[in-house]
């Protein structure tokens, strides 16, 4: 074993997405010495994002073989033919899912420095505070042990940092100061979205966006491509690389290192963590020690790691004294149906997700149901945005009357996504898969997941409100859906280490740092007690993440 003795760390944070980032800024702003240490490369935008090639619909995001973190899923739930109003299908290919039993297909997720906000769409929400209370409210999930007026603060600064663009004022979520940037203009297709929304009842509002409404901390303003998804070459959008990440390294006390994998979590006297041993980017087995240590891999590699580091002093795992690593787990929820407007909209380009309506967001919104959701239009995320997608799966046909169809058709495609709330239930959650191990010889994360009938039922709504929003815009046929019924695909995964002030229901405290292990932190979605009505979670994990380096800092004062 070689042992990294030249290495001088404060605190070591293993994780470089938006919580690793975001804390690794505060803690550089502080003058605390900070190495981070993540798994994946460090992207290039100006030569890694294809958006400037021919074939830039068929790249997506890019990827390689250190990019991508292996899983495997339990077998999951039977589909039953009450549901079928919500399987998955396109009117060309039929079903998505011919299968009678769900599809484990991905946990949406990119390993390297940005983490997942390099394909993200740039969604920027604060928490409903209505959704922080779920257990004493609604006897389901659990509290979070803070509340947002202590969260607001940080909430700010990552704001401030990301340059977010959004609408003022925001009743549902008070703020102590204004955003950064005004809010985005909706596009041609979104205001077609917006008369569907009035015409059923539902408010809506500019989304928060973590995309620049003009240029901003040496950043250029958005140009409007559509593609956040595939990775923004101009760096306009707020990613953890180019923000948190970016200011980090230039402080001077900041050591990035990538392509390196951490496998062990070493336990040491006095409920400390001692050192974590990685393998290097040349296949190399290091070890360092510092003082303290933030774990920041996301709610499916978190618990992967406190669940794989098993020792005499630890036999369950890392911080697993209540048996909760890995329990809770709450997925992304999600529907989205598309159809054909008889207008062109020209709706491959603007800013994606621009507009939202929180109508339905509050945990009581819906009738009947606990939980809530938020509807948006989501054209870039579905993948209609060039003409390769439109000959696949919008017009029937080959040959010159396909062209011809395609011609007429292009342009025109409206799409209505929503997220609801995730509780969590006895059959979701995360282990250690006992028949594959990754590269490394180390066990791969597994997936459980079961849709409760609440979840369903959830759903269900989110799936009928949105044909009526969709109608109510003037669209016509609608000719693809899918969501999670019959497939799981999941970029927003939370609570697989849940914060609480019981030792015993939960594995850190208010202060995201473990009940037993003194100098370890968590500062991911893992720690979430609750989902959320359909929230992007990157700005809360953010500002965690910050709310930890000050506590790191006060106590290492």
């Amino acid at each position: 074993m070689i042992v990294s003795e030249s290495d001088v760390a404060d605190v070591v944070i293993i994780g470089a997405g938006a919580g690793g980032a975001a804390c690794a800024w505060a803690l550089t702003q502080m003058n605390v010495r900070v190495v981070v240490l993540e798994a994946g490369p460090r992207f290039q935008p100006d030569k890694d994002y294809m958006l400037d090639k021919t074939n830039w619909e068929q790249q997506v995001f890019p990827t390689c073989s250190r990019s991508e973190g292996k899983y495997s899923f339990a077998p999951l739930q039977k589909l039953e033919a009450r549901n079928d109003s919500l399987r998955s299908w396109n009117h060309i290919s039929g079903r998505m899912n011919p299968e009678h039993v769900r599809y484990g297909w991905k946990y949406h997720h990119v390993r390297g420095v940005g983490g997942s906000t390099l394909h993200f769409t740039g969604e920027s929400h604060r928490m409903n505070p209505q959704s922080m209370a779920m257990s004493s409210r609604f006897g389901v999930a659990a509290d979070w042990p803070l509340t947002y007026q202590e969260l607001e603060p940080y909430y700010l600064l990552a704001e401030n940092c990301i340059g977010v663009a959004g609408p003022d004022p925001d009743a549902i979520r008070p703020r102590s100061s204004p955003y950064p940037l005004t809010a985005h203009k909706p596009a041609y297709a979104s205001r077609k979205l917006i008369e569907g929304f009035e015409k059923s009842g539902m408010s809506w509002m500019p989304n928060a966006r973590a995309a620049l409404s003009k240029a901003y901390d040496g950043r250029p303003g958005c140009n409007y491509c559509g593609n956040c998804n595939r990775g923004c070459p101009r760096r306009d959008k707020g990613s953890a690389d180019v923000t948190f990440m970016a200011h980090a390294d230039a402080s001077g006390f900041c050591t990035i290192k990538t392509l390196c994998h951490v496998i062990n979590l070493a336990t040491g006297k006095n409920d400390r963590i001692h050192a974590i041993e990685y393998i290097d980017g040349k296949g190399q087995l290091q070890r360092f020690v510092a003082p303290v240590f933030v774990l920041a891999c996301g709610a499916i590699e978190t618990p992967r790691l406190l669940l794989s580091s098993q020792s005499s002093s630890a036999p369950d795992g890392v911080a697993n004294e209540s048996g909760l690593v890995g329990k809770n787990l709450m997925e992304t929820i999600s529907w989205i149906s598309s159809g054909v407007h008889p207008e062109n909209l020209g709706s491959f380009r603007g800013l994606p997700s621009d507009i939202i309506s929180w109508h339905f967001n509050a945990p009581d919104a819906i009738p009947g149901i606990i939980g809530g959701c938020r509807f948006f239009p989501v054209m870039s995320e579905a993948n209609l945005v060039g003409p390769i997608n439109y000959a696949q799966r919008v017009v029937k046909g080959w040959g010159r009357s396909h062209k011809q169809a395609l011609r007429e058709v292009f342009g025109h495609v409206l799409s209505i996504g929503a997220i609801g709330e995730s509780l969590p239930n006895h059959h979701t959650y995360v282990d250690l898969e006992p028949d594959f191990k990754d590269s490394n010889g180390n066990p791969i994360a597994r997936i459980h997941s079961q849709l409760d009938e609440q979840a369903i039922a959830r759903m269900t709504f989110m799936a009928q409100k949105a044909r009526e929003i969709l109608h109510a815009s003037g669209t016509g046929e609608i000719f693809e859906e899918y969501g999670s019924y019959d497939m799981f695909s999941s970029t927003h995964v939370f609570g697989t280490a849940r914060m609480g002030n019981d030792p015993t229901q939960s594995v850190v405290d208010r202060d995201c740092r473990s009940h037993r292990w003194k100098n370890l932190y968590i500062a991911d979605a893992s720690v979430f007690p609750s989902s959320g009505g359909g929230e992007a979670p990157s700005l809360t994990i953010e500002a965690l993440a910050i709310r930890v380096a000050g506590i790191i800092k006060d106590k290492t004062a």
